[in-house]
């Protein structure tokens, strides 16, 4: 039983479903400590995944469509970004917005390139972000504890490590860093950053941009190594749960990171639950699968108002006010 619930393979399946939750929560970590809510983190990751999976089948080269997916996630952030700092409009509609047009447009322009309702080709390997063995490892896997510790730390893609990476660089960037605390300014008191001379436009579009990045990562990270091609709607509401842990981590790197394995956690133990018996009981997978989306309501609903976002968030600036 305890090799079920806390075994080497289940925690290490953890990582690997934790990734994108952590990446599309960083992302809303620097848009919304600039002041910029962002609803649209499903529908960025959504359109990141298609247009990754789309390149890799089309060019057979993970890295370019990893750059295709940035580039495209980023024509949306930049969207969503002049709806709420130039045109000053509701930042939830413009999220919201973007969900939709990424789920329409990636079904859409799926079933027309490629004729298979919606989905792309598999990909090959050659043109996936597969699980690197770190050196040194192997040789502990059959050690008592050090093998557990061993197999959760190595058999993981590139876009692994780096989104494990991202988080304190975050943590830093934003805590230490000129540019990090005049982001955070800026998400309190954009008032403030405008008379010391500084444009609050420019540095929300930044955070803006930093988290298209993040979002294109994540969502290359689901299409090409989490999975081997593109499916209808397949981020299956991970967008919406990386806010729930960004609520419930209180806008904070480290908390992010630990509430999205938590997630993580629920979802490594509804795959790993399943046709599991207890005694002459079966858990239905319904229910098992149901785990991660109730943790997410029973944070918001828990955490939502206890939680203190920035000062700034989700009110356009404007000089007159």
């Amino acid at each position: 039983m305890l090799e079920l619930f806390l075994g080497a393979e289940t925690l290490s399946s953890t990582v690997r479903l934790s990734v994108p939750l952590i990446l599309a929560c960083l992302a809303g970590l620097w848009s919304e400590r600039s002041g910029i809510v962002d609803i649209g983190l499903e529908g960025k990751m959504l359109a990141g995944a298609f247009a990754a999976a789309a390149s890799a089948a089309y060019f057979g080269s993970a890295w370019l469509a990893l750059l295709i997916a940035i580039c495209v996630s980023l024509g949306f952030s930049l969207v969503h970004g002049y709806a709420a700092i130039n045109q000053k409009g509701n930042q939830v509609v413009s999220g919201v917005a973007i969900n939709m047009l990424a789920a329409g447009l990636a079904v859409v322009l799926g079933n027309e390139w490629f004729r298979e309702g919606g989905r792309t080709p598999p990909l090959p390997g050659s043109a996936r972000f597969m699980p690197i063995d770190l050196p040194g490892f192997a040789s502990l896997y059959d050690v008592p504890l050090l093998g557990i510790i061993a197999r959760i730390i190595s058999g993981h893609s590139l876009l692994t490590y780096l989104a494990i990476a991202l988080v304190p660089l975050t943590a830093w960037a934003l805590a230490k860093t000129r540019f990090g605390l005049r982001l955070r300014a800026v998400g309190e008191n954009p008032h403030a950053v405008d008379t010391a001379g500084i444009s609050v436009a420019r540095l929300r579009y930044q955070a803006v941009i930093i988290a298209g990045i993040f979002c294109g990562i994540a969502g290359t990270y689901i299409a090409t190594s989490l999975s081997a091609s593109f499916v209808r709607d397949m981020t299956a509401g991970r967008g919406f749960m990386a806010l729930a842990a960004l609520i419930f981590a209180n806008w904070r790197a480290w908390p992010a990171l630990w509430a999205c394995l938590l997630f993580g956690y629920l979802q490594a133990m509804g795959t790993r639950l399943q046709g599991v018996k207890f005694g002459n009981f079966e858990i239905p997978v319904q229910f098992i699968n149901m785990l991660p989306y109730v943790m997410t309501v029973v944070l918001l609903a828990g955490f939502i108002g206890k939680s203190i976002p920035p000062k700034a968030s989700g009110i356009p600036y404007s000089k007159d006010r």
